[in-house]
């Protein structure tokens, strides 16, 4: 859990939602968020968690693996997605233009990367954001009143994820890999900002194999130990618009777990 005050914020939150017995109603998702990026503002809910001033979750992480999300360039302006923001992980690393119309609202909207997943069934589109991300849609030195509202209502779109100009996509090499799995975070990815599909290339193979989605942002290879990884390795990228982005030897032949 995060500090005390992000916990008294969540149940400030479940107080309001579930205020009298027919007040809380489980609302079916909205149509998956895609990449048409036509401009076009939807309506959601939103409330926050973790430290007023984090990045949510208390490792600075969440559903997405990707850590260190309180520096650059997500810089704590982070959020959850409900599942058609989330997509089971697919979502990982969107970005999304917010703004809300709460009288203590600054109407300057702010862009959120997506880093994690909430569970909540009562808006079709929910953003669970960090205190930080919440903070900054109100106006200046009114950042704490807006957090104790708990929930506000929220209009968003999609927007491409614009990051620094010298800024490398990372491949972090997770933990627990070894020559017969190869697990791998994908981050700072421009545009888009999410990954459809990963493809994984090792030296002497003929042709691009698949990988699978294990879980938010990582991606992996199980081999037959007759069969194991041997780097270096390539990688191929899709985003969700179809774009392909293709790494050599990206993962050298010496590779070894938590490195980037």
């Amino acid at each position: 859990m995060g500090s005390f005050s992000g916990i008294v914020a969540v149940v400030a939150v479940l107080a309001a939602l579930l205020a009298g017995a027919s007040c809380f109603v489980v609302v079916p998702p909205g149509p998956n968020i895609t990449t048409s990026y036509d401009g076009h503002w939807l309506h959601a809910k939103a409330t926050w968690y973790g430290s007023p001033t984090g990045a949510g979750p208390p490792d600075n992480g969440g559903s997405c693996g990707i850590k260190e999300t309180n520096l650059p360039p997500y810089n704590s302006l982070t959020s959850c997605g409900n599942l058609p923001i989330f997509k089971d992980g697919k979502g990982c690393g969107s970005c999304f233009k917010i703004k809300c119309g709460n009288k203590v609202c600054s109407k300057k909207p702010v862009v959120v990367f997506i880093t994690d997943m909430n569970y909540y069934q009562f808006a079709p589109y929910h953003f669970d954001l960090s205190g930080t991300a919440f903070g900054a849609l109100a106006m200046p030195g009114r950042e704490s009143e807006l957090r104790r509202y708990g929930i506000i209502d929220l209009r968003f779109r999609r927007v491409r994820c614009k990051l620094a100009p010298k800024m490398k996509i990372a491949f972090h090499v997770e933990e627990g890999s070894n020559p017969e799995y190869l697990a791998v975070l994908v981050k700072f990815v421009a545009g888009d900002g999410d990954i459809v599909q990963m493809d994984l290339k090792q030296e002497g193979w003929p042709e691009w194999k698949p990988m699978r989605e294990s879980w938010g942002a990582i991606w992996r290879m199980d081999v037959d130990y007759h069969t194991p990884l041997q780097g270096p390795f390539s990688i191929r990228l899709t985003s969700e618009s179809g774009k392909v982005l293709v790494a050599p030897h990206v993962i050298p032949a010496d590779w070894k777990p938590k490195t980037v």
